[in-house]
């Protein structure tokens, strides 16, 4: 979860935007499912009976614990079935009006005797569409588990096919968006009136739902839809932000923490200026392994050390900036594309692939192929109004800095991170016009004693750093963390990771942790 969203975040060789995958359920009202109250489903007895209470304290809202779901095919993907749900806008007031998720499954392949239940999946982001994300890495999950589980995925609130964020034509005003460089460095002022516009934006079109968007209500629809499928407890897989989400869900439920994987973690108690530069100085790491290994093979096009390599980055970026390069009639690859590209890749991670297109680039050729492949993976990474509104909402993910502080923190960035650190402090004034700030401080967050909860840590992972998944562990009495000597961003079901996806299969269908310590290389 960072600037480069896909992102999030989930296993990279299939992250793609998922848009047209989710579009059967685009229509909510008419083309998925229809709802019908009645007798609720026998997991949701406390809730239908007024009696449950979340670990806040709040009731639950009986009415919507008690909806039976219709599921049928979906009308682009039949082998799925698709259905809506209604939950509260605002579930300390579930009377003042509902909102619609969009849910989809695909039903397990065992027998009864086989089947544990749902695996509830999230891909990260956030803002990024968990519908279609289910459908793109369904596939890549061993028979046993696709035995095991139903795979259910639900949209977050405000993303996708569940009720979403208006905006008008605003576009979000972030650094993955923006030409606001000069010079190399941030243009504070620019970028903060941009956001400024969004942010008003955003608050006429949907200020009723922007302020309930957050974390703790995409988990508490999360626990809707865990009793809405049948389940006692939550059976879960989240990546990058999905960590962060899944984390909540435990502090609000920690008795109904089923079998929870936490890949990418994001550390829920980091405040301030470290949100953002954490990821500079991991992308760093990733740069400088990418770099060591470029420089051992024939022909590397940044040089024959380490040192070099980000030398030529750095003249390559500024070259650019002075001359973008023509890619198309209307298309110029600036600096702040090909720093975007190389983030993308790195955090994939795709080497070969960024080995041709620096290649390209040095060469000044008319050949872009790579540069082209990896510049269409950096589209889909850009954040959008999502991103932007469930990051303000928290203080583990939206910390608020004015450009003037922003400004004086870029010798920091920079000496975290040579290459990308002037990139990401611009990322430091995101929420400083955001209507809706956090409810609390990342320091007060909850995280009571549950059952057994795996999380998985790339050594490194550029994007949600190692040190963010120790941190993770060390929060929740229960969690036990499997570390993956590897590179980019998560480890389950990513190539070259078959450690990995054994260790956490084997706990997913049989509950055992690995042995403290567990390095899978």
């Amino acid at each position: 979860m960072d600037a480069v969203r896909h992102t999030g975040h989930g296993p990279g060789r299939r992250r793609r935007r998922a848009a047209a995958a989710v579009g059967a359920c685009a229509l909510l009202a008419t083309a998925c499912a229809s709802l019908h109250a009645g007798k609720p489903p026998a997991a949701t007895h406390l809730a239908a009976a007024g009696a449950a209470r979340s670990g806040d304290g709040r009731p639950e809202p009986a009415r919507h614990y008690a909806q039976r779901p219709t599921w049928e095919p979906c009308e682009d993907e039949p082998s799925y079935q698709c259905t809506v749900i209604e939950a509260p806008l605002d579930y300390a007031h579930p009377e003042s009006g509902d909102i619609t998720l969009a849910v989809t499954r695909l039903r397990s392949t065992g027998t009864p005797s086989e089947r544990i239940g749902s695996l509830l999946y999230n891909p990260g982001g956030p803002g990024d569409s968990a519908v279609g994300g289910l459908r793109e890495i369904a596939g890549d999950f061993s028979p046993a588990m696709r035995a095991a589980y139903d795979l259910v995925a639900v949209d977050p609130r405000g993303v996708g096919a569940s009720t979403p964020l208006e905006c008008g034509t605003a576009a979000p005003a972030t650094v993955t968006g923006s030409r606001a460089f000069a010079g190399g460095k941030p243009d504070f002022e620019a970028l903060d009136e941009a956001r400024e516009e969004t942010a008003d934006a955003c608050l006429r079109h949907s200020g009723r739902l922007l302020p309930h968007v957050g974390t703790p209500d995409a988990a508490r629809d999360l626990d809707l839809v865990r009793a809405l499928v049948g389940d006692d407890r939550l059976h879960y897989l989240g990546f990058s932000y999905g960590t962060y989400l899944g984390a909540t869900y435990a502090g609000l439920f920690p008795s109904r923490v089923g079998r929870m994987v936490l890949d990418g973690a994001v550390d829920p108690t980091i405040e301030d200026y470290r949100r953002f530069l954490d990821p500079a100085h991991g992308y760093q790491v990733a740069w400088e392994a990418f770099a060591a290994d470029c420089v051992s093979r024939p022909g590397c096009p940044v040089g024959r050390s380490a040192a070099e390599a980000g030398r030529v980055l750095d003249t390559l970026v500024a070259r650019l900036d002075r001359n973008p390069r023509q890619e198309g009639k209307d298309v110029a690859l600036t600096g702040d594309d090909l720093l975007r590209i190389v983030l993308t890749a790195l955090k994939k991670p795709a080497w070969g692939e960024l080995r041709l297109a620096l290649g390209e680039v040095v060469a000044s050729s008319g050949d872009n192929a790579a540069l082209q492949r990896l510049s269409a993976a950096q589209e889909d990474a850009v954040a959008d109004v999502g991103f932007t509104a469930v990051s303000c909402l928290s203080a583990a993910l939206g910390p608020v800095f004015t450009p003037a502080q922003a400004e004086a923190l870029v010798p920091a960035f920079r000496r975290a991170s040579p290459q990308f650190g002037a990139y990401y402090s611009a990322l430091l004034t995101t929420c400083a016009h955001w209507p809706v700030g956090p409810a609390r401080p990342a320091r007060a967050f909850p995280a009571p004693p549950t059952a057994p909860i795996l999380v998985v840590g790339t050594l490194r992972d550029p994007a949600t750093p190692y040190s963010w998944a120790q941190a993770l562990t060390r929060l929740f009495p229960s969690a036990r963390l499997l570390t993956w000597d590897g590179d980019g961003h998560t480890a389950y079901l990513q190539p070259g990771s078959a450690c990995v996806d054994a260790v956490v299969d084997r706990y997913l269908l049989g509950g055992g942790l690995p042995p403290a310590g567990t390095v899978c290389p």
